[in-house]
């Protein structure tokens, strides 16, 4: 997701108005998720195709960020006159959310779509789509981190009997691939002064993420989805992931006050 256009903007972006052009991306791509659904009535996520389509869980879970940051690519302007354009539009009330400094830790566990003849566009995209920096990205030890639970969760859903199935579980599985997908996000804009309130707006989506599916999993306790061994590691592992994209987080602030 690589742009490489000067001061849209008379200084800067921050956290804060990066977010609210992100929810304005992701309000748009919704349609385009449902438009490439597994179905037309949206019971199968998109996945557990990609799970069905693929060698193994870890291509599965790259192949679902490769598709996550290429329709997120789909919305973004590709020159400086199309962001001025934009930022007309925004509501003052889409500068209000975000996380503050110390806030990320007392979250609750508890958003116009253009035609794209028939996906013709959308494959042309996908087929022009390169996974950016992704060997610099392969050693960001956060990315990392959420990648490795990605593909133990997808290993342990393997094993969830189809009756246990369900809107939650789904969603659970779907939180927890969207907490890479996110981070990855960040990471494709870098860490210049120019677009590292990018990387926070979607690292803050990614911290999101965490905690929905922490307050999801704790509904499954009583559930019998997972043994007590296996709840109690899950947890474990998110729970310090949500914490460490927290500090993720905190770092990347303090890069973009210091210049």
């Amino acid at each position: 997701m690589h742009m490489h256009f000067d001061g849209f903007d008379d200084e800067h972006w921050d956290e804060f108005k990066w977010e609210a052009h992100l929810n304005e991306v992701e309000r748009k791509s919704e349609q385009l998720r449902k438009f490439i659904a597994s179905d037309s009535k949206g019971n199968t996520p998109r996945w557990i195709t990609l799970l069905q389509e693929s060698q193994n869980e870890d291509d599965a879970f790259e192949a679902y960020v490769e598709e996550e940051l290429l329709m997120d690519e789909a919305y973004f302007p590709e020159d400086e006159d199309d962001w001025e354009d934009e930022d007309d539009d925004w509501d003052d009330e889409d500068f209000l959310f975000g996380l503050s400094d110390d806030e990320f830790l007392n979250m609750d566990d508890d958003d116009d779509f253009d035609d794209f003849d028939e996906g013709e566009e959308w494959k042309s995209l996908s087929d022009e789509y390169i996974y950016s920096d992704y060997a610099e990205l392969e050693s960001l030890n956060i990315y990392l981190d959420t990648k490795d639970l990605a593909v133990d969760i997808l290993k342990w859903f393997e094993t969830v009997h189809p009756k246990l199935h369900s809107k939650d579980l789904h969603s659970f599985v779907d939180e927890v691939l969207k907490i890479g997908a996110k981070i990855a996000g960040g990471h494709s804009f870098g860490f210049e002064q120019e677009y590292i309130g990018a990387n926070i707006a979607y690292s803050k989506k990614g911290l999101n993420s965490a905690n929905s599916a922490l307050g999801l999993l704790q509904g499954f306790k009583k559930e019998g989805l997972f043994t007590k061994k296996q709840y109690q590691e899950i947890h474990a592992r998110l729970f310090e992931l949500r914490n460490d994209i927290g500090i993720y987080i905190q770092e990347l602030r303090d890069q973009f006050r210091l210049g």
